[in-house]
């Protein structure tokens, strides 16, 4: 496992952070809120925040407006996490990856059961 130097040099990131819904407002938008305060308290600054429906075409236009922002270095992204037709997330997105990686394929290499009462971390 990789580790950063201690003496290695804090660089600040330049974050947006997305909620994906139709039913969040800038009132009710908890996980955004969420994400904004604690970016900022570990000293990056919040560069763009929006809130935008969940909708296959507007997520790729406000992304691909995004990723082509050289202000911005890192996207968060929050919301259109259901199973419902009218979560598109994932669907909408997929086509502007440069490289997607599969979560669950990842953790499955590092955590990789061998007793039933016990988990092995695979170095």
């Amino acid at each position: 496992m990789s580790r950063t130097s201690k003496d290695a040099k804090f660089i600040p990131l330049k974050i947006a952070i997305v909620t994906i819904s139709d039913s969040r407002t800038e009132e009710n938008d908890t996980s955004g809120d969420y994400l904004a305060e604690s970016l900022q308290r570990e000293g990056h600054h919040l560069a763009f925040r929006k809130i935008v429906r969940d909708n296959r075409y507007a997520l790729r236009a406000e992304f691909s407006t995004l990723i082509a922002d050289d202000n911005i270095d890192v996207i968060i992204s929050t919301g259109s996490t259901g199973l419902t037709g009218r979560d598109v997330a994932p669907e909408a997105l997929e086509p502007l990856f440069d490289k997607a990686i599969d979560l669950v394929e990842v953790i499955g290499r590092i955590v990789i059961p061998f007793n039933s009462n016990r988990l092995r971390i695979d170095r």
